[in-house]
């Protein structure tokens, strides 16, 4: 049974979490943890604006601590891996990628993590597998069709690379900016179908 005044604290913080008061919202889940150490959402909203603070190892540490009274708890250990990929621990987020996914094949959001954490280790075939598990369920998910655009742009795949560029542009504008702005789509500035695209 939830305490009525534990939740209005947390109504509170996640009103100035929302209004991008981050500190002050870590102030609120701090008087609910005061009383309760073990309350599952004030550990987790408090790790993630942590994590926005870009204070990751303390993020993580709130993380853990709810995870041991919860630990299949698909929200935290997503946190997790998220601030494990900030830091750049990309094996410590793999391995939990795939022990959500061990459990849970199709859970496109570990699948999205696991996509662009192999591409920061550079297994860019990998990550082309994950993309494309996603794409069976969302093949006009723009995100993805732009991280897998990316992954082929690296093995020099440059047709493929294009083809989805150009199915992420029909998804929004923003891609046409993402791409032009990118350091990966540096070697294709002079390929005249990559100028049309991002025109």
């Amino acid at each position: 049974m939830e305490d009525p005044r534990t939740n209005s604290i947390l109504d509170e913080a996640n009103r100035l979490f929302l209004a991008g008061k981050l500190r002050e919202a870590i102030t609120y889940y701090d008087k609910i943890l005061d009383d309760n150490p073990k309350h599952v959402s004030s550990l987790n909203n408090k790790g993630y604006a942590l994590s926005k603070l870009k204070d990751f190892e303390n993020a993580i540490k709130c993380y853990d601590a709810a995870l041991q009274n919860s630990p299949d708890d698909l929200s935290l250990l997503v946190n997790k891996i998220s601030s494990f990929r900030k830091q750049g621990k990309f094996v410590d987020a793999l391995s939990i990628c795939n022990g959500i996914l061990d459990n849970n094949s199709k859970y496109n959001i570990a699948l999205y993590h696991k996509e662009r954490i192999l591409f920061s280790m550079e297994n860019y075939d990998e990550s082309i597998e994950c993309c494309n598990q996603i794409l069976n369920d969302y093949p006009e998910n723009g995100d993805v069709l732009f991280d897998k655009s990316c992954s082929f742009v690296m093995l020099s795949k440059d047709d493929e690379a294009l083809d989805l560029l150009e199915r992420a542009i029909s998804q929004g504008a923003q891609y046409k900016i993402k791409a032009k702005k990118s350091k990966i789509f540096e070697k294709l500035s002079n390929d005249v179908r990559f100028k049309k695209l991002i025109l």
